[in-house]
């Protein structure tokens, strides 16, 4: 009965909540009435039941939301209920709400502390274990872990979840002190860890500077410097495939992709057929007739200066009467929008409006300069070529030339003064060379020397420009104006030539700018005293009108001559293919690049085959091999004297000693040696033996240098070794034979071990006493006096043998002295240690035929050494002995080739691939190793026609600028 009233009192609360959830703040959904109607109406009928943890804190929640609202305002109806209002007795409704109110406080105490719990069990599960880190932190701390992630916010959560008694909210205040102090001691620990830290990498610093060593310094370098070129060459590349995917987005619009071809201007299409000219004729002789502007000048006369103004760009090194141009640099000008400057082999652009760009292009310069000139030498013949485009430039291809001296001072090649004049001839012998002849202006005209050499190679002046430099200085300092102006009417200079033209390049400053220079050159020719008086025309003043009277010529002299260049070029090509057709009917026409990659793939095709031998023919090679490098230790050093001792236990011993000095020290050394030499023997028989028809004679050089550098370039693995004398060591270990079959494949080792040794021994012998009669009488041969007295020493001593067949290793003193008195009582006189060598050899042989003897009993002796019987004649030690070498022969065969095939096989493979990779990069490499009348047929054929397309488009474009 009670439980039902109960039930009652909740659900009126229930209606009441509805009635009255508009004065509540934020209304109670009708849902959420149900819920903690539910909650409580369980709660009352079934009191043993466990609420869910959801349910209770959501009944929880919104139960204790209702608990602002007056619960004098929640009138219940009793009828409902079965009993009628009595208003006189109004203690006992009084005690009736109280005692509902106590229900609702103990329901929201227990609702408030099972959800703290909960609350507090989800936290302690989210951090994580740290008790490996309890040796860092107190103990106090790991009491209260599960509060660590609240952080700064500790405090509120503590709050906004206290509901519990007095002594639950001092227990968790005291957490949260803890708490803090947690976080103050790990900040201490972290502070006094980084000043350790910091102290130990100051000392383990100074430690490492105290214990450097120069010599791994400057191989590291070394290494260094390499890998910097190997992955510069690696970025140029790179670089140039970006440049190719930028032109094809170029080519792409909304539409999607067209096929059109970028379109290159006039001058760049010219200055490609110049490059590939200068490759395939690097002596410039009359083949190549092609216009181009070549600067002459003397040292110091300003060429580079007037050149630089052309270009509109402070492009080249400087020095203060100093050689800086020591290599022809070639220089295309051409329009553009930006003023940007690169290489032809980089695809690098240089922007010449910044003057670290301009800067870093100097260097560069002057970096190739250095590269191109051999050693011993001051200057070079080998071409910079360089692109420079920017707006308002005059189109046209220039050549700075180094410039002449007349005399060779120190630091200088004792050759440096003709090979200037002679890269000087080969560029203005081209009768359609413009030759831009540059004279100082500042200095005397009688000591120039350049002029002298352009009359030579243009004697009538129909394709040379003079140009007289410093006018503003020569002003100043030439006391007859008269005289400059006889140099500009060239009425001074034997030389002629079609046009003279007076610059200036600048105040001698050379950090002075273009623009400045410029603007300093037109206001001195305004106020110059030669212009006002007519001693110079304005037409032949500053270097804009140069350029322009210098570009005009050259475009003049290109559609004047470049037809005829290319019929020239299409008979070369004629002529080089009915030369190919005659010699190599059936080959295709393969430059060096071609031949090269075709040499390439087989190469790698052979290393891959290198992986395909089978595990057998391995093993069969390293046992053989390894046998053959160690038999003479085992026999001399390991079997002798073990067998020398004539007793058991001293044999076993020793051999047991000498064993294991043996795997210590040289025998995994020795097997890895035998190894290494097994994969190049088997590497090399691949690369060099002949693929029958297919084989082609023109790669074995290539072959060959590829072989030698990818051997050079392996290195075994180091710990090798190491593991390779534990496996050698275990297996020398084990004594047991285990059948007939390993007994008799051991004595068939061992008597073809010792017959090898007889066959030397014999050998020996034969040397040191002579022919023997049949010899002597079949061939005619004689003995030495030295070979008698052997031989009468061999047969003194091969008599004691015979009294005695035990006879130890070595003679006493007493024999000795008996064997020389009986050879002196036949007239031989001998030096003791004549004897001593003659007995070696003697008693060698005698040991040898006696142990190939022993062999032959022991083949029966199988079932003694297996039932462990004693049998003086049938002792097989040494049968045992040689089983364990012939075992550990084949473990390490076994072992050696399984490391060949998983490890070092790939690893030779990648060091030829690299190898392949830096020839290609190598011109000068390739040249070398791939010669022959076919290759250069083929390299000439190749430029020829390149030249020929080049110049065919060239003219076909330069008729339609027309």
């Amino acid at each position: 009965m009670w439980r039902l009233r109960r039930a009652a009192v909740a659900c009126e609360v229930c209606q009441s909540l509805v009635k009255h959830s508009s004065g509540i703040k934020g209304r109670l959904p009708l849902q959420k009435v149900h819920l903690v109607s539910r909650s409580i109406y369980h709660s009352h009928h079934h009191p043993t039941l466990k609420l869910q943890r959801p349910q209770l804190r959501t009944s929880f929640q919104q139960f204790s939301s209702l608990t602002n609202h007056p619960l004098h305002r929640l009138k219940l109806s009793p009828i409902k209920y079965g009993y009628q209002p009595r208003r006189n007795f109004w203690p006992a409704r009084l005690a009736a709400r109280l005692l509902k109110l106590r229900y609702l406080i103990l329901g929201s105490a227990v609702g408030g502390g099972y959800t703290a719990k909960k609350t507090f069990d989800q936290w302690k599960d989210m951090i994580p274990d740290l008790s490996d880190y309890k040796w860092i932190v107190p103990d106090i701390v790991w009491e209260i872990d599960e509060y660590i992630d609240l952080g700064s916010s500790g405090e509120t959560a503590f709050r906004a979840t206290d509901h519990g008694s007095e002594s639950d909210k001092h227990y968790r205040k005291g957490l949260l002190g803890e708490l803090i102090l947690l976080q103050q001691q790990i900040q201490e620990h972290e502070e006094e860890a980084r000043r350790a830290a910091g102290q130990y990498s100051t000392s383990y610093a100074q430690q490492k500077r105290k214990v450097s060593d120069k010599e791994k310094i400057d191989q590291l370098q070394e290494e260094l410097l390499h890998t910097q070129l190997k992955y510069q060459r690696i970025l140029e590349r790179l670089e140039k495939e970006n440049k190719e995917l930028r032109k094809l987005v170029l080519q792409k619009d909304d539409k999607g992709i067209h096929h059109r071809k970028l379109k290159k201007s006039l001058i760049d299409m010219y200055s490609e057929v110049l490059d590939v000219l200068s490759d395939y004729d690097a002596s410039y002789n009359t083949q190549d007739h092609l216009p181009r502007v070549v600067v002459v000048g003397d040292q110091s006369a300003g060429k580079t200066s007037v050149l630089e103004m052309i270009a509109q760009a402070r492009i080249f090194p400087r020095g203060s009467g100093e050689m800086m141009t020591r290599s022809p640099v070639k220089v295309t000008l051409s329009e553009g929008p930006h003023h940007v400057a690169l290489f032809k082999d980089s695809s690098r652009e240089f922007d010449l409006t910044k003057e670290e760009d301009l800067a870093a292009l100097r260097h560069e310069i002057e970096l190739r300069m250095r590269k191109n000139v051999k050693e011993g030498c001051t200057v070079s013949p080998e071409t910079i070529s360089l692109n420079v485009k920017g707006p308002g430039l005059q189109r046209m291809v220039l050549v700075d030339l180094p410039g002449v001296i007349s005399t060779v001072t120190s630091g200088m090649a004792p050759d440096t003064k003709e090979t200037i004049f002679s890269i000087s001839k080969a560029y203005m012998q081209n009768p359609n060379a413009i030759i831009l002849c540059i004279q100082d202006g500042s200095v005397d005209a009688e000591r120039s020397i350049v002029t002298d050499l352009v009359s030579q190679m243009d004697p009538h002046g129909k394709r040379t420009i003079f140009v007289l430099t410093k006018v503003d200085l020569a002003e100043k300092n030439v006391a007859s104006p008269s005289r400059i102006q006889q140099i500009i009417e060239g009425k001074l200079f034997p030389m002629k030539a079609l046009g003279y033209f007076a610059v200036v390049t600048g105040k001698g400053n050379s950090s002075e700018s273009i623009e400045a220079i410029r603007e300093y050159e037109e206001e001195f020719f305004q106020n110059s005293k030669l212009l006002k008086a007519s001693m110079l025309k304005a037409h032949q003043v500053t270097t804009r009108n140069l350029s322009l009277a210098v570009s005009d010529c050259f475009w003049k002299m290109v559609r004047e001559s470049v037809e005829q260049q290319a019929d020239s070029f299409k008979a070369t090509r004629f002529n080089l293919e009915t030369e190919w057709k005659n010699n190599y009917p059936r080959l295709r026409e393969l430059d060096r690049n071609e031949l090269f990659e075709k040499a390439k793939n087989e190469i790698l095709d052979e290393v891959i085959s290198l992986s395909q031998v089978t595990p057998k023919h391995w093993e069969e090679i390293l046992q053989q091999s390894l046998w053959e490098r160690v038999s003479t230790h085992v026999i001399e050093n390991i079997y002798l004297p073990a067998a020398q001792t004539m007793n058991s236990g001293t044999f076993n011993t020793t051999v047991d000693i000498k064993l294991k000095q043996w795997t210590d020290k040289q025998l995994p050394n020795k097997a890895v040696e035998v190894a290494w030499e097994t994969l190049q023997e088997e590497f090399s028989r691949f690369m060099t033996e002949p693929k029958g028809k297919e084989h082609d004679d023109i790669f074995d050089k290539l072959k060959e240098a590829v072989k030698e550098e990818s051997i050079k370039r392996h290195k075994w693995n180091d710990f090798a070794e190491d593991s390779l004398r534990v496996i050698q060591h275990n297996a020398l270990e084990d004594r047991s034979i285990s059948d007939k079959q390993q007994w008799d494949a051991a004595i068939y080792f061992m008597e073809e071990a010792l017959q090898a040794r007889l066959k030397d021994t014999e050998n020996a012998i034969e040397n040191m006493v002579g022919p023997d009669w049949k010899k002597r009488w079949l061939y005619w041969k004689n003995r030495t006096q030295e070979q008698c007295v052997h031989n009468e020493t061999k047969n003194e001593l091969e008599k004691m043998l015979k009294c005695n067949e035990e006879h130890p290793a070595y003679l006493a003193s007493d024999e000795i002295t008996t064997v020389r008195k009986n050879l002196e009582s036949r007239g031989v006189t001998v030096d003791p240690s004549l004897i001593k060598d003659t007995w070696h050899q003697v008693y060698r042989r005698h040991f040898l035929k006696t142990a190939l003897n022993h062999c032959n009993l022991c083949r029966r002796g199988f079932y003694y050494y297996q039932r462990h019987f004693v049998d003086s004649e049938l002792e097989c030690n040494d049968v045992v002995l040689f089983w364990r070498i012939q075992r550990m022969l084949a473990i390490t065969a076994n072992t050696l080739r399984q490391q060949l095939t998983n490890t070092e096989v790939r690893r030779l493979e990648k060091n030829v691939k690299e190898v392949l990779e830096d020839f290609a990069e190598d011109s000068e490499k390739k040249v070398k190793l791939l010669t022959g009348k076919r290759v250069q047929l083929a390299e000439d054929l190749k430029k020829v026609r390149e030249i020929q397309e080049k110049l065919d488009a060239f003219i076909e474009a330069l008729h339609q600028e027309k």
